[in-house]
């Protein structure tokens, strides 16, 4: 039996590097294939002492095979491996790396979404002789061994939001969390609260928590890795990829393919290389901490070895992670730099204790140093020309607009404001104490005088008729500072809702002009460059910008996109796709951070992060309200590989700490705004809205039918149906843009708004 048991499982490794290699190393797999059916073919005349030699023969000839192709594999075979069903899965390393388990949040196919599995788990280690269970929250996608309710690993909103939940719990606990990162990327559904939504949510709640975060990436891709990826420690299996865009997908934008169309097994190839995803270029790159080396050909579940060195490097990272916070700084370095001498040295961290609940002052320690690192990140992806006489005086500017914000506000004025509160107080109590003593006296001289006092009629006039719009007050009647070039093309244009809502065509003259681009039947807005929201929007004249020399750059050095590059920055002037200015209307001062969707569609990579983060720093330095205005993105730039996909966790924390001192950060998506941006840094304000006529979600519909099979109904991404989602607060007319913002900026919240 034990001899059978063998041979089955030879016949599996042999299906195994069949299915990862495909037609490639045909020689090795033939050399494999005759040998096993050589042994088949003389199985029945062999002895017991026979057929176990021959199978330990076989397991030698396997090894060596293994470890040759092991030395060839391509960052796609690494692909393929992560992929395979004999991949281990979070359910094993649930059952080989912690001593006991739970898994909460519901159980197998009975569950909101069994793509995300929880468990409370522990670990048990001694402290002399002493055993003690440490407790830690483990959260991850669940792939299984081909289960196919797991939908791939696949996560679905709800499952992003359960694993949240419980991320809140462990912050309540004070225990650890472990994250398991193995998906191809997050479900693309709208359904509420929607793929792109949850997942700012996941980002934008994961960065501030207080309790030490460890992440183990396998199989990390785009969105869904991120839901669950921001984490004080990433570590990464040695055959896992970790990426923007899978190398299919990469290789259907490279090669412009329409639907139904598939990229040659070549150009897949070649993305994949170019991409830079393997463990080896993220731990380079730094988007990694550590890298633990797996079996030949990938960790498979009867690899316990592994899952002993998995168990040893989470307790050692868990372990820094809580030591780095505790105590004081002398003390702290001294410790972890014993603690590395020890790891080198093979030490058992079993054996080793130490507590993970942190004390309040540690918890404050970790969000900031969280928060620093992640700030560092990726900015040699993003270069910075400017001279070193302006960053000498823009430094200066900084250090001087700090001081001044210090004392104007938190010294001078809010003494005032306490002074302010208390006359306030001792005003209202006098009032109250007068009005009692007085109220008598009042009643009788209104009986005396026996007269009802008399409203003027213009008063009556004012509470009783409507109000009417002002055409001097707002520019709504056409008056435009900027009018679009399309105004000058003399041709007719048909509203796309001609034939359901009867439009007449409008000249273009008209329509680009006067009409602002929307169609004075239905409405339709028609999209507009974004140098109408920059003349028309603000103040003339206010605009300022800033960090005009960061630049988009090819940190991946991608064939022939340096070309591209070059193309868009003669075509737009700028050179990112990030605009990045301080601005005025009404005379309210903010700054603004403008996604241009003549930049390679708007897309995000590390010069565009760099700069949003300098906006909303700058934001909150200044105390001014921050404003994304989305003129149309993409997604993330998948040229930049990894360096772009940061950019998720990046700008979020930023805005995180810009909302968490108290500023208002407002976006604003016009015509097509989609994938990580709207599902990280732009999906986490507390006020969204949308332009009439515009697309927002987090997959367009080509890549929701491409991914899932699925046929969208019409205007499944339309502002309305964002709206009704709870998306976005609220829908604009481009006319009114202007006027919603003002009034926005005056009703809306953030304790720092000292310009009200």
């Amino acid at each position: 039996m034990e001899i059978e048991k063998q041979v089955q499982h030879l016949t599996e490794r042999l299906i195994y590097i069949r299915d990862i290699f495909g037609d490639k190393h045909n020689e090795n797999i033939r050399l494999l294939v005759s040998k096993m059916e050589d042994y088949r073919r003389r199985e029945p005349s062999l002895s017991v002492r026979e057929r176990r030699a021959a199978v330990l023969t076989l397991e030698d000839l396997f090894g060596f095979v293994e470890k040759k192709l092991e030395a060839e594999l391509s960052p796609m075979d690494m692909v393929r491996i992560v992929r395979h069903p004999q991949r281990i899965c979070l359910r094993d390393i649930l059952e080989n790396v912690y001593d006991n388990y739970t898994e909460i949040g519901s159980m197998g196919e009975h569950s909101i979404d069994p793509s995300m599995v929880i468990a409370r788990a522990y670990i048990t280690r001694r402290r002399g002789k002493k055993t003690i269970d440490q407790s830690v929250m483990v959260i991850g996608q669940e792939k299984g061994h081909g289960e196919e309710f797991r939908n791939g690993g696949s996560v679905k909103p709800w499952g992003n939001a359960k694993a949240l939940h419980y991320m809140k719990v462990a912050e309540t606990e004070n225990i650890p969390i472990h994250t398991f990162v193995f998906t191809p990327g997050s479900y693309p559904i709208e359904d509420t609260p929607g793929a792109a939504q949850q997942i700012a949510a996941n980002i934008y709640g994961m960065s501030s928590l207080k309790v030490p975060v460890i992440s183990v990436i396998s199989e990390g891709g785009s969105g869904g890795a991120e839901a669950i990826a921001l984490a004080d420690r990433r570590i990464m299996l040695s055959h896992g990829y970790y990426s923007v865009i899978s190398p299919e997908g990469a290789a259907a934008i490279e090669g412009r393919l329409r639907s139904g169309q598939r990229a040659s097994q070549e150009l897949v190839e070649k993305c994949a290389s170019q991409m830079q995803i393997t463990a080896r270029d993220n731990l380079r790159m730094g988007y990694v901490d550590h890298v633990i080396q797996e079996p030949n050909l990938g960790a498979r579940p009867y690899h316990y070895e592994f899952f002993r060195n998995l168990r040893q490097e989470l307790l050692r990272v868990t372990d820094e992670v809580s030591i780095s916070v505790r105590g004081l700084h002398l003390f702290r370095a001294l410790r972890l730099r014993s603690r590395r001498k020890q790891a080198i040295k093979g030490l058992d961290f079993e054996k080793a204790y130490v507590r993970w609940n942190l004390p309040s002052s540690a918890q404050n320690r970790l969000v900031n140093r969280r928060h620093r690192k992640f700030r560092r990140l990726s900015l040699h992806a993003a270069p910075d020309y400017t001279p070193f006489s302006k960053r000498l005086s823009s430094l200066w500017q900084e250090i001087g607009w700090g001081l001044y914000t210090h004392f104007k506000y938190d010294m001078l004025q809010r003494q005032q404001q306490k002074v302010a509160e208390y006359v306030d107080e001792v005003k209202s109590e006098w009032t109250l104490f007068f009005d009692r003593i007085l109220a008598p006296w009042r009643m009788l001289m209104s009986k005396i005088r026996g007269a009802e006092r008399k409203v003027s009629v213009e008063t009556e006039r004012q509470l009783t008729e409507l109000s009417e719009w002002d055409d001097n007050q707002e520019q709504r009647g056409g008056n435009w500072v900027y009018v679009s070039a399309k105004a000058r093309i003399d041709r007719a244009v048909t509203c796309p809702n001609a034939s359901t809502h009867g439009c007449l065509d409008l000249w273009a003259p008209d329509l680009y002009g006067e009409f602002a681009g929307v169609c004075t039947n239905c409405g339709h807005h028609f999209p507009m460059e974004h140098q109408w929201y920059l003349h028309n929007v603000f103040d003339q004249g206010s605009i300022f910008e800033f960090a005009t020399d960061v630049e988009a750059s090819n940190p991946l050095g991608i064939e022939e996109f340096e070309v591209k590059l070059a193309e868009a920055k003669r075509k737009t002037g700028h050179k990112s796709g990030c605009m990045v200015f301080e601005a005025r209307i009404n005379g309210v001062r903010l700054v603004v951070a403008m996604l241009m969707a003549a930049f390679r569609g708007g897309s995000v990579g590390a010069a565009e992060g760099e700069k949003f983060i300098r906006a909303a720093e700058r934001a909150s330095r200044k105390r001014f309200p921050f404003l994304a205005y989305v003129h149309g993105t993409a997604g993330i730039r998948i040229q930049e590989g990894t360096n772009g996909l940061i950019q998720m966790p990046r700008c979020t924390m930023a805005v995180r700490r810009y909302i968490d001192d108290g500023g208002l950060y407002i976006v604003t998506y016009d015509t097509n705004s989609y994938a990580g941006p709207v599902a990280s840094f732009l999906g986490c304000s507390p006020y969204q809205f949308g332009i009439r006529s515009a697309n927002v979600g987090f997959a367009g519909p080509g890549v929701i039918t491409e991914t899932t099979g699925i046929l969208v109904p019409p205007h499944y991404h339309n502002v309305y149906k964002a709206l009704s989602r709870g998306h976005i607060q609220g829908i604009w007319d481009r006319r009114e843009m202007r006027f919603n913002l003002y009034r926005a900026l005056l009703t809306m919240g953030g304790r720092n708004l000292y310009y009200r």
